[in-house]
Parts: structure tokens; sequence; C-alpha cells
């Protein structure tokens, strides 16, 4: 028995007349104006910041930074590549055509050419940014256009390597522990320049007449690469295409529906789908709660390890205003603090361990602070502890008020794994530039609204004065204070359930 391919051309054209009937004349016109008409007022209102972004009026990176910028914006690149799939199709695409007999390269293939052309306008961005705040400004036209095609260039490789590593072994999963590493290494020379304070780069780019034959052979090269992997565009497993599938899907929800929800869960499910899970035997005397925030830590060691390293990204905003400092340490308490939230997110959406265990609102919650307080504070002091050693802040014991800012991130953390769907029956507000909907805005500052309590902090931070202990004192009380009244206000020893906030 032989199997036919039937065109793919006729079946897409019946789908998109079925699900284009209900439209009226005129949907997909409107919408293009309406696309075009938002990015050019938004470009015209924001038009100097992305010119400070991407062109500043004089170089203002080393030779260091530059260097460094590559692994990172590339490595960024690369990593969302992976993470979105980076070949997908839409959701009645993934369920009626992707096992029709239809032809998978004609199937796949506008997706490959979208993501091509996305890959490529990111990558001459980042390449832009790069020359503009590295270049002299005596860096000729043709030089800038070249650089920035062949950064677009790498863009498009970077998308052909995701999408081997899609179709491909585990070889995938090592490459990206490799460009992991890079942007580690990229953000490491980022705080070293900012630490050594780096000349501006004068000299060394190469001119036009050497720049275009190195642009042409690899335009080349990666024209060639993108044929041959046009040409095994069939081999790419059906079972990643659909993990892609439900990615863009995910996505397209959370934004239409203002969920961010939505996005969170398949990231968690995902994650724990992948993980071989051992038995691991704690104290018996450890709160049972406390217990399971322990073992989900322990189990995302890798988030721990970039938590290490993200604790000197405060150093890189040495040179802006202290308060800025003092805000970055404090949301970055607060992510800290959320790497065990998960947990407590369960415990909102389904309270039933809490019955089985007999265990009320409150002592859950009193349990459930325990880990993300000590994850803050241990953060919370790295970060200023590597600030102080660096000279970005004057004498004191720095550290101490790290510690002290822990249960300000525990708080915030758990308030915002409680904060459950978003509010859209919440009366929109009218602004000049239209009317902007409340629920959504609610909904994001549930949970660091709670940083408040890290006010003592966060003055005696922006003041640039030298600590005194009577600050660290403080900033413990306040943090004391606020968490058992967070605790007394939304809880109850008469109820299990933790949507209250």
């Amino acid at each position: 028995m032989t199997s036919a391919t039937v065109p793919l051309a006729p079946v897409r054209r019946w789908i998109s007349r079925r699900q284009s009937a209900h439209r009226e004349r005129g949907a997909t016109a409107g919408n293009i104006y309406f696309a075009l008409l938002f990015v050019a007022v938004v470009g015209g209102m924001v038009h100097k910041q992305l010119a400070v972004v991407f062109w500043p009026t004089a170089p203002n990176a080393s030779r260091l930074a530059a260097a460094s910028l590559v692994p990172v914006l590339f490595g960024l690149l690369y990593l969302a590549l992976r993470r979105f799939g980076p070949l997908a199709l839409s959701r009645p695409a993934a369920s009626w055509l992707l096992p029709a007999p239809v032809s998978r390269r004609r199937l796949l293939l506008p997706s490959l050419r979208l993501t091509a052309i996305v890959a490529a306008i990111v990558g001459a961005l980042a390449g832009l940014a790069i020359v503009g705040h590295a270049a002299p400004r005596t860096l000729g036209g043709p030089q800038v256009c070249l650089l920035a095609t062949g950064a677009a260039l790498i863009g498009i490789a970077l998308l052909l390597v995701a999408l081997a590593a899609q179709a491909g072994g585990r070889w995938g999963d090592r490459v990206d522990a490799l460009v992991s590493l890079l942007l580690a290494a990229g953000l490491a020379g980022l705080i070293a320049d900012s630490t050594s304070g780096g000349d501006v780069p004068a000299i060394g780019w190469p001119p036009a007449p050497v720049l275009l034959p190195l642009v042409g052979t690899l335009a080349l090269a990666v024209g060639s690469l993108f044929a041959f992997s046009v040409r095994g565009l069939a081999r790419t497993p059906n079972e990643r295409i659909l993990e892609a599938a439900k990615t863009a899907g995910t996505l397209f929800d959370t934004a239409f529906g203002v969920e961010p929800s939505f996005l969170t869960d398949m990231i968690e499910r995902r994650y724990w789908a992948h993980r071989r899970l051992r038995s691991v035997r704690f104290p018996a005397r450890l709160p049972v709660l406390v217990t399971q925030d322990v073992l989900l830590v322990v189990r995302r060691r890798k988030r721990l390890l970039w938590l290490a390293l993200l604790a000197a990204l405060p150093v890189l905003l040495g040179h802006a205003p202290h308060w800025l400092i003092g805000v970055a340490v404090l949301i970055g308490a607060l992510l800290a603090a959320s790497t065990s939230a998960g947990n407590v997110k369960t415990d909102a959406g389904n309270p039933v361990l809490l019955r089985l265990l007999g265990l009320s609102s409150r002592r859950a919650i009193s349990q459930r602070l325990w880990v993300p307080g000590v994850l803050a504070a241990l953060w919370s002091a790295l970060a200023l502890g590597l600030l102080t050693a660096l000279g970005e802040l004057p004498a004191g014991q720095w550290w101490a008020l790290g510690l002290a800012v822990g249960p300000v991130g525990a708080v915030a953390a758990v308030r915002r794994a409680r904060v459950g769907f978003v509010r859209n029956e919440l009366l929109p507000l009218d602004t000049p530039m239209g009317t902007v909907s409340t629920g959504p805005l609610v909904n994001a500052a549930i949970g660091p609204d709670a940083l408040l309590l890290g006010l003592p902090a966060l003055v005696e931070i922006a003041q640039g004065h030298p600590l005194s202990w009577n600050t660290v004192l403080i900033q413990a009380v306040v943090g004391g204070i606020g968490a058992r009244a967070y605790i007394t206000g939304t809880t109850s020893n008469e109820r299990v359930e933790l949507s209250a906030r």
C-alpha cells in the first residue's frame, strides 16, 4: 500500500478561507494599518531613548566591554531560540496538518523563514548596539553596514545551530551548556570592566575593503548551511515541533489574555517533566513544608549557581545613582526568594496537601517563609559584600544589612506566589494615550509592593554614608514586623486556603 502526498497549498487556502469567513472586509488591512501606526507612534515617542541604547553621541564602552557584549547578546539570542523552538507551528497546523499526508518541508518552511528574519533583525540590532557603544564616530557608513550585516548573518547561523539541536540528540544540551558558560564569561567581563574603568577604544576596526570579503564569505557559508537545513527540515521530530507549538501558543495566550501565570506554569511543568528525581531523607525535626522547600532548592542547583553569579550584577550600576543600586538589591532579593515559591503557588491553587497534613494557612505560610528568607538574605549579603569589596559603597558592614533584608524578599516572593489570576473585571483607566486596563497593573504590583519594607536599606544605600548598626537594627525590626503582619493579616488558623493575599 503506497501513501500519496497531498499538495499543501490547496489545503492551506481551504483552511484560510474557513478561518477568515467570519471576518469583515478590510480587517486584515486594518490590522496592518494599526500595527504600522503603533510602531510609528511609539517610535516617535521613544526615538531619543533608542538612540541612547543603540548609538550614543560618543562611544562609552571599552575594548573589554565590547568583547564581553558579544557573548552576552548573541548568547541570549541563541538561548531564546532554543527555548522557543526555534521551529514551531500554530496550534491548528500542529493539530491537523502535521499528521496529515502533506509535504513536511513546505509545512515547516514558513516558520523557518519567519524565524530567520527575526534572528537576522535581532542580530543586526545587537551588532549595531556594540558598534555604537564601542566604535569611534569616524567609522564610515559602509563599515557600519557591513558590521551590522555580519551580525545579522551570525544571528541566522545561531538559528541554524539551534535548528540542528532541535532535530538532533543530546549534543544540543552540551551546546546549551557551552553557550551558558560563554554568557557567564561575558557577564564577568562586563563586571570586571565596570570595576577597572577601561579606556574607550579608538582604533582597531577593520576598513570596508577588509570587511567586504569576510562578510561575503560568511554570507556564502550561512546561505549554504541554510539550504542544507531546508533540505533536512523534515527530519525534525514531531514531539519537538509540538513542544515548540505549545510554547508559541502559551506565549500568545499570555499576551492576549494578559495572564503571566500561563507562561510560568508552562515553564515549571516543562522543567520538572525532564527531571529524574531521587528520594532524599531529611531530619524529622524539620517542619514538613520547610523540608519540601529545601528539597525543591536542592533540586534546582543550576538556578542557585546562576543566582550566585547574578549577585555581581549590581556592580554594573557602580556609576549609576546609589538609589538604583538599592533597588537592584531589593529586586534581586525577590528573585532569589522566588526559587522555592513554586510550592506556595501549588498550595494556593490546590490546598489538598495542606488538608492531608492538617496544616492551617497560618502555619503553612509561616513555614513557607523560612527558605525564601534564607535565600534572600544570603543573596543580598553576597551582593552588598561584593559592592563593598570593590569600593562601590562606603565603609561599613553592609553584608549585615543584606541579611536584614531577607524577610523583605521572603514576604515579597510569597505574596507574589499567591497572587492568582489577573482580575480583568476592574475598571480601566482613561489616559491621553488611550485606555489602560488596571487588572494587569494591579497584578504586576502585588508582590513587589512588599519591597517597601526594605525602605530603610534603600535610604541608607541611596545616601552614600557609612553604614551604622542602627540602620541594620531598624531594617531587621521593620522586616520582622512586616513579615509578622503579613502572616496575621492574610492567614487564619481556621482555614486552609491560601488564595487570600
